[in-house]
């Protein structure tokens, strides 16, 4: 009986919990709905008696001693309603499909429909985002097509709003699939296309405050320090596996500055990390690393190993010739992070004058 019992309370929970997500699914649906209707309202009005700013103004204040226990209704939160509407007025958007989502360039899968009358349907994507996700996104993005990029991907990664913030602050859709690599001739189509989405350039580790001179070492064990923020940065898939992962190559033992495994991609994914210029014998050394990696650790179930070169700076064509006949699957991506202050570099002490102060105790 204890057994029996304890399953029925288990499947009741997952019912509730089941019952509550459908039922803040429709209120955010009739709510978005809702606030459609007042942008659309309050256009059509303007448009008609050439009413200016000010009414919006009076709304709010109208509305407020009309309905003073209902909140969502301020001047801001009027004037967002009324840019709702206004900025997709004339693009209905419906739920787009799984492969939709997934394929390289979602900007140019976008399923439009015209909806008589201007109603915003259910199956709209913009009813999958709460309110305050479509406010963020309407801040930050000028064109509907950074709009429904950021709108798709909140939908695919269950961003919350802070995460989605940070995307939109990142400037993510400049940088997403935008670094130099050699996936589409070293990897089959599916995977190349997933690894090129996955590549980012630069790639922005403002999460760290470090000074000019860093060295390798310091930044990979500041990224492995902020391993949340970085997985953040790398993008959804990334697993950690470790740094400075030791690999046994006959009688000598390397080391991988970042080890992770996509668990999409299912394959390992080397990350090695170059405080200069970009170099092409960096890309040997990745060479290298990954024919290991698919010969240690790879299995025959996985996909090829791939490499990510992240360094300080690089010369576009220096990497494309690199590149040109690299047999295994590679990208080349430029980093930036937050530097010291100079006025606290200024004050800060020298390491000889750290290492004088020790040897006077």
């Amino acid at each position: 009986m204890e057994k029996a019992y304890t399953d029925w309370i288990e499947y009741l929970k997952q019912k509730i919990k089941s019952a509550q997500l459908k039922a803040s699914i429709a209120v955010n649906e009739e709510l978005l709905r809702l606030y459609w209707d007042i942008g659309k309202s309050i256009v059509e009005k303007q448009e008609a008696f050439a009413w200016g700013s000010k009414i919006v103004e009076q709304m709010a204040k109208d509305l407020k001693r009309e309905l003073p226990d209902t909140h969502g209704f301020s001047r801001t939160n009027l004037f967002a309603m009324r840019k709702f509407y206004s900025f997709y007025k004339h693009q209905d958007m419906v739920q787009p499909t799984n492969e939709q989502i997934k394929n390289t360039d979602i900007r140019e899968n976008i399923q439009l429909v015209h909806q008589a009358g201007g109603q915003l349907p259910a199956d709209s994507i913009l009813c999958k985002i709460p309110w305050r996700h479509h406010v963020a996104i309407m801040s930050k993005c000028s064109t509907l097509t950074e709009a429904i990029f950021y709108i798709q991907h909140t939908i695919h990664n269950n961003w919350s709003r802070n995460v989605l913030e940070i995307q939109l602050e990142s400037n993510l859709i400049e940088r997403q699939g935008k670094a130099q690599n050699n996936f589409e001739l070293t990897l089959p189509k599916p995977q190349s296309n997933l690894a090129q989405e996955t590549l980012k350039d630069p790639y922005k580790f403002d999460f760290l405050t470090l000074e000019t001179n860093v060295q390798e070492l310091d930044l990979e064990r500041n990224l492995t320090e902020n391993i949340t923020q970085f997985l953040l940065e790398l993008g959804k898939g990334f697993a950690f596996v470790g740094r400075q992962y030791p690999l046994q190559v006959g009688n000598k033992e390397r080391r991988l500055d970042l080890l992770f495994y996509h668990i999409k991609m299912h394959c390992y994914v080397v990350i090695d990390i170059k405080m200069g210029e970009f170099e092409p014998e960096h890309a040997g050394k990745m060479n290298y690393y990954l024919s290991a990696i698919d010969n240690l650790l790879k299995t025959e179930k996985e996909n090829p190993s791939i490499g990510i070169i992240l360094c300080k700076s690089k010369d576009s064509l220096d990497v494309e010739y690199t590149l040109q006949d690299m047999n295994k699957p590679m990208g080349i991506s430029e980093f930036t992070f937050s530097e010291l202050p100079k006025t606290i570099r200024q004050n800060m002490p020298t390491v000889e004058e750290l290492e004088n102060e020790l040897s006077r105790l």
